[in-house]
């Protein structure tokens, strides 16, 4: 990880135990040189002015690459693996597998994201045609189903879809959002042994705490 963003083209804007850890997890994989732009989004910095310019919505990941920026989690993951990965954590565009994999990274961020999040507000769609994911149960059970067939979403092949599938997964199970159903748990224990994972984690504890002693500080401050 740089402290530079001088010193390379890719800047990632991340705070710690937010879906920006997925990103850095990516670019951990791909081995890639990029400046880290942290944020403390418990002091609020994702909603000041300078950063707002950036993402409106005040959320992370965001990145910036060659001028260009690029926020939206799944966005962010097809640029960057087919920006350094093409044909290995990205299928190539004439490969078999194209479509399925662009299927199971819409379907994250389509059905899987709203459906957890509405569960987790109590939310229940009142009607499933009208509703942009069906229901809850379906789309666990259309992912328990395709992960029944192989190890991971591609069945033999792993790609980056699976990082982003795994650490969420891990962390819905972890806090009760999604059901620890067999099929789902051994799937994200395959991919999370992987260092990537173990890095940014340990990464981002460290981070955390030290974002919760400058608030702290600036409560005696103040």
């Amino acid at each position: 990880m740089s402290d530079s963003p001088a010193q390379h083209e890719l800047v990632l804007f991340h705070s710690p135990h937010s879906r920006s850890a997925s990103a850095l997890i990516l670019l951990k994989e791909l081995g890639v040189p990029f400046h880290l732009h942290l944020l403390n989004m418990k002091a609020g910095e994702n909603r000041e002015a300078e950063y707002l310019a950036v993402n409106p919505l005040g959320k992370v990941p965001a990145v910036l690459h060659r001028g260009a920026l690029i926020t939206e989690q799944v966005a962010i993951y097809l640029y960057l693996a087919d920006t350094y990965a093409a044909g290995e954590f990205a299928p190539a565009l004439d490969d078999p597998l194209r479509g399925p994999y662009l299927r199971w990274m819409l379907f994250y961020a389509a059905c899987y994201e709203p459906a957890v999040c509405d569960r987790a507000m109590g939310l229940v769609p009142e009607n499933r045609i009208v509703s942009p994911y069906s229901d809850y149960e379906t789309v666990t059970q259309t992912l328990i189903d395709q992960l029944s067939q192989g190890p991971y979403l591609l069945g033999e092949r792993f790609t980056a879809a699976d990082l982003l599938w795994a650490n969420s997964l891990d962390y819905c199970i972890a806090f009760g959002l999604v059901e620890a159903h067999p099929v789902l748990t051994a799937y994200v224990q395959r991919v999370v042994h992987r260092p990537s994972f173990a890095e940014v984690k340990a990464f981002d504890a460290e981070l955390a705490a030290a974002h919760e002693a400058q608030i702290a500080r600036q409560d005696v401050e103040s």
